[in-house]
């Protein structure tokens, strides 16, 4: 498909740096968002692999103007679910989903498989991308995203609530992670950017560590109220 202006899309949206990418360029290609679609894990009551809480969520959407969706699903039925929203998707006028993988074949197909079983069609913006020059382009067209799992068997979780930029994810590539974590040695939550009316506000919890993963738990920041002192009307 070479003509992708005003194609309408929905895309997989985990909340990290690779995802929200591949949505920007598809809005720049002159593709139309008409959703995004975020896996949610029912025994963690987050999103699968990124974290990220319902009402934090609900935030994102609102100040990227776009509607989030979610897919509960536990892991058994997990790429079943995944269908069955897409096929919805493309009874409400999509014909393309939008991935954020790059170039890690068992992902790229599984992407593609899920969308010829539900009618749709696959696209990824990163695809066989320099992974260095993806991170770096995220970064420089001033995206923000906080790092929030590392795997420990790859990466120290000094890492941990760093802010990405270049000295950091140089710093990472330097102790012997991939740059751009797309095997899984870190997680982001990107809170801020191009495609952002406003930076999502939230705050960080104590960090979990479970197997071989430490993760710093993201929740939203409601904003404080602010006392301007209320005044009687005279009587």
């Amino acid at each position: 498909m070479d003509n992708y202006i005003n194609k309408k899309f929905v895309a997989s949206y985990s909340g990290g740096k690779d995802s929200t990418l591949a949505i920007y360029r598809a809005i720049q290609k002159g593709m139309k968002p008409i959703g995004l679609i975020t896996t949610y894990n029912t025994d963690r009551n987050r999103s699968w692999f990124h974290g990220i809480p319902t009402d934090l969520l609900n935030k994102i959407s609102k100040e990227i103007n776009i509607p989030i969706e979610l897919i509960v699903t536990n892991g058994e039925m997990y790429r079943e679910n995944f269908v069955s929203k897409l096929k919805s998707s493309r009874e409400q006028g999509a014909e393309i989903c939008v991935f954020g993988d790059i170039d890690i074949e068992g992902h790229l197909k599984w992407c593609t498989d899920v969308c010829i079983e539900a009618g749709i069609k696959a696209y990824f913006p990163l695809m066989y991308e320099n992974r260095k020059n993806i991170v770096y382009e995220f970064i420089d067209l001033e995206f923000k995203s906080i790092i929030t799992t590392v795997d420990n068997s790859r990466m120290s979780n000094s890492f941990l609530g760093k802010i990405l930029s270049r000295d950091i994810v140089n710093e990472i590539e330097k102790n012997g992670a991939d740059i751009c974590g797309e095997n899984g040695e870190y997680h982001t939550f990107a809170f801020d950017g191009p495609l952002f009316s406003n930076p999502v506000q939230f705050s960080t919890e104590e960090i979990i560590h479970v197997d071989n993963y430490s993760t710093l738990p993201i929740k939203w920041q409601q904003p404080k109220l602010t006392n301007f002192g209320c005044c009687h009307p005279e009587l």
